[in-house]
């Protein structure tokens, strides 16, 4: 059930700047390379569907894929960032080693086919307002271009106003279709535009969240990280404190051999 090395993706919601987004590469890079993780590094150049026009959304495309283009060749990592246009496909495609597909368009198929064309892997946020299983029909217009490098992430649903709540069931539905499932336990704790157009949020469960989601199997962990979270530009309320993730990784790894051994 367990047995391929477990993914991580993780770093800053967005860029603040290339200093502090290279010192939170290298510290993750650090922590990961000491354990059976296939780490992603992630961070938005751009945060095109922030709430409020006042919000902070980064350095935008050309200075933000710069930046995430040394990091990668300093670190010598894989780097993740999501677009939000055809046109930015062909920007990023020769740098990044993982398109994602935010979450609000995850049903833009043609976002999604020119993507997809790369022959990256494309990591598809889940929208807040799909069922586990709707995501057949994504799967199977990246796979029309032949591309079959897809990962698959929660991040979850809209339960009423200003919340959301995940059904850890959603897990083993998208399993079933034969690709990594990703659990995006950040976003997935945000109470969305509750707070004066910004996003608040119950990062406090992130750590029981994220190993429930391992004990259901999932193959992967998607984290926003921060230093210092509250002072994050972008969802603080939610970020994961940089200096609990290598204890999280080791609970997590623990976890993991424990269902190895059950399933032997």
């Amino acid at each position: 059930m367990v047995k391929d090395k477990f993914i991580f993706i993780a770093g800053p919601c967005v860029i603040e700047n290339k200093r502090l987004t290279l010192e939170i590469a290298k510290r993750l890079k650090d922590i990961t390379s000491a354990h059976p993780i296939d780490f992603i590094f992630k961070a938005s150049y751009d945060k095109a569907n922030r709430t409020s026009i006042s919000s902070y959304r980064g350095p935008g495309l050309t200075k933000g894929i710069n930046i995430l283009e040394e990091i990668k060749r300093k670190l010598n990592i894989k780097i993740l960032s999501d677009v939000h246009c055809r046109t930015e496909v062909k920007v990023v495609k020769d740098i990044l080693d993982v398109i994602q597909i935010p979450a609000f368009l995850s049903r833009q198929t043609d976002l999604i086919i020119e993507a997809a064309k790369s022959k990256k892997t494309i990591n598809i946020k889940k929208a807040q307002f799909m069922s586990p299983y709707e995501m057949k029909y994504v799967i199977e217009k990246i796979l029309s271009t032949g591309n079959r490098n897809i990962f698959l992430t929660e991040r979850g649903t809209s339960f009423g106003y200003q919340n959301l709540v995940v059904d850890f069931r959603s897990f083993l539905i998208m399993k079933e279709f034969g690709y990594p499932v990703i659990f995006d336990v950040t976003h997935s704790l945000q109470e969305p535009a509750s707070k004066d157009g910004e996003s608040g949020g119950r990062g406090e469960f992130a750590y029981p969240l994220a190993l429930g989601g391992v004990a259901m199997g999932i193959d992967g962990l998607f984290m926003e990280v921060h230093p210092h979270p509250q002072s994050a530009l972008s969802d603080r309320a939610t970020t994961f404190p940089l200096f609990n993730v290598e204890k999280l990784i080791r609970r997590v790894l623990k976890l993991r051999e424990v269902l190895n051994e059950e399933d032997r």
